[in-house]
């Protein structure tokens, strides 16, 4: 019964507004608390940022850093609020950690002039795996331009060692929102989200190789990601909207027409 409701939990979160995600999922884990970890581990939603005492740096948060209601921050490896018994990664997995926080923090800099970017890892059996989160918000109200935009990144990789090779399996989610508002358009708010898989398989000697090969598939997956909105959903949306201005277009025409053609009518039957 659990699987049926949450294959019915996740079939209507799909079909509801992306805008209001957090609000639609609060209301499905108070109608199904039991579904509570499947709901947060499965549905993902915009990320939120948090402030690291210890390291004075802001960080992400997502269901990968949480341990109840605590956070793990990348910069400190420290909970907040603090746990006594809390899940950490190796020693030689934080290695990998700590440079790919780095890694990513020029990264992010580069690509999104600004933003938040967290880097997490984890342990599995037979290899490790990563989530590599990056948010950006832009107001441009401040410009005098109504506009305001978020953008989220969440990449999945798990890591598969082999002898010499180790296999990366990558899924990563675009969360994209746009809101502005004039007295010529009124609001309009944009909001969707985007999901592709790959796995590749790359050689590997030591802690640099993984980061390396994790960074190239991010890099290339985001482009490839960014390139679908673009052609795709923007230019489709764009599309519809040409459509719809050429449709109202032709009727004010064909009232006009039709109005010149009552007035011909009528000056004719005065004469």
């Amino acid at each position: 019964m659990s699987e049926k409701q949450l294959d019915a939990a996740l079939d209507l979160m799909r079909r509801l507004p992306p805008s209001q995600i957090e609000d639609n999922l609060a209301g499905l884990i108070d109608m199904v608390p039991d579904l509570t970890e499947d709901l947060l581990s499965t549905i993902d939603q915009p990320l939120k940022v948090a402030y690291d005492s210890h390291a004075k740096r802001d960080y992400l948060l997502c269901d990968y850093n949480r341990d109840g209601d605590s956070y793990r921050s990348p910069w400190s490896n420290k909970y907040d609020p603090p746990l006594d018994d809390c899940a950490l990664p190796s020693p030689k997995l934080r290695e990998i950690e700590v440079q790919a926080n780095e890694v990513f923090d020029i990264y992010r800099e580069l690509y999104f002039e600004g933003g938040v970017s967290s880097v997490y890892c984890w342990d599995l059996d037979g290899g490790f795996a990563a989530v590599v989160l990056i948010k950006k918000t832009q107001d441009q109200s401040k410009k005098g331009q109504p506009m305001r935009g978020t953008w989220d990144s969440i990449h999945v990789v798990e890591v598969k060692d082999m002898k010499k090779n180790a296999r990366y399996k990558l899924t990563s989610t675009i969360m994209l929102s746009i809101e502005t508002e004039n007295d010529q358009t009124g609001k309009v708010n944009l909001a969707g989200s985007l999901t592709r898989q790959e796995e590749k398989e790359s050689p590997v000697n030591d802690v640099d190789t993984h980061v390396t090969n994790i960074g190239k598939m991010v890099e290339e997956m985001e482009s490839k990601l960014r390139q679908t909105l673009e052609t795709i959903y923007f230019g489709k949306t764009k599309q519809v909207v040409n459509e719809l201005r050429s449709a109202t277009g032709a009727s004010e025409q064909e009232k006009r027409k039709n109005l010149s053609n009552q007035i011909g009518s009528a000056l004719s039957s005065r004469q």
